[in-house]
C-alpha cells in the first residue's frame, strides 16, 4: 500500500475513483458510437470549434468587463461570479435547444409533456445560483469571525481603545491625581 502510494502519488482510493470515471465514459462513448458515429464526430469537432473559435473570447472578455467593475478585490470576489455563471452557462449549453424552443415539437411528441416551462426554470435557476453565490458571498465577506472586514473593525476598535488610553494616560500625568 505505501509503495503504491509512493509509485502513484495519490491514496489508492482515488486511483480506484479515477479507474471507475474512465470505465463509465468508456461506456458512454462505446454507447453514443453505436448509432451514427459519423454524427457524433461531427457534434465534437463542432462543439470545439464554437468552443475555441466563439466562447472563449466571449467570456473571456465578460470576466475582464466583471474584473474592472469589481476592482482590486476581484481575484478572490470573482470567484463569487465565476461560479453561477459557469453553471447557469452549462445548463443553457445542455438544454439549450428546449430553452430556446428550437426542438419543442420533438420533446412534445417523444414526451407528451409541453416544453414551455424550460425557458422561465433555467431563468429561475439561474437568478437562484447568483442569489445563493451573492449570499454566501455576504457571509464569507462580512459575517465569519475572520473576515476582512471583521478584522479590519476589530482592528480600527482596538486603535481607538489605544488612543483612549493614550488620552487617559496624557490626561492624569498633567494633573495630580483627586485623591492627594
Amino acid at each position: 500500500m505505501n509503495r503504491l502510494s509512493r509509485w502513484y502519488g495519490e491514496s489508492p482510493l482515488q486511483l480506484l475513483l479515477l479507474a471507475a470515471s474512465f470505465a463509465l465514459a468508456g461506456y458512454a462513448g462505446v454507447r453514443l458510437l453505436e448509432n451514427d458515429p459519423w454524427a457524433v464526430a461531427v457534434w465534437f469537432v463542432g462543439a470545439a470549434l464554437v468552443h475555441d473559435l466563439l466562447l472563449v473570447p466571449v467570456y473571456s472578455l465578460a470576466d475582464v468587463a466583471a474584473q474592472k467593475a469589481l476592482g482590486d478585490r476581484s481575484r478572490t470576489t470573482m470567484t463569487y461570479v465565476r461560479v453561477p455563471a459557469f453553471l447557469s452557462g452549462l445548463l443553457l449549453l445542455v438544454w439549450f435547444p428546449l430553452i430556446t424552443r428550437a426542438r419543442e415539437d420533438h420533446y412534445a411528441l417523444v414526451t407528451g409533456h409541453s416544453g414551455d416551462a424550460f425557458l422561465p426554470r433555467w431563468l429561475l435557476l439561474t437568478a437562484a445560483l447568483f442569489a445563493a453565490s451573492a449570499l454566501w458571498f455576504v457571509a464569507v465577506t462580512f459575517l465569519a469571525p475572520a473576515s476582512p472586514w471583521r478584522q479590519a473593525r476589530r482592528a480600527r476598535r482596538e486603535e481607538r481603545e489605544r488612543e483612549r488610553e493614550r488620552q487617559r494616560r496624557k490626561e492624569t500625568k498633567e494633573r495630580p491625581p483627586s485623591d492627594h
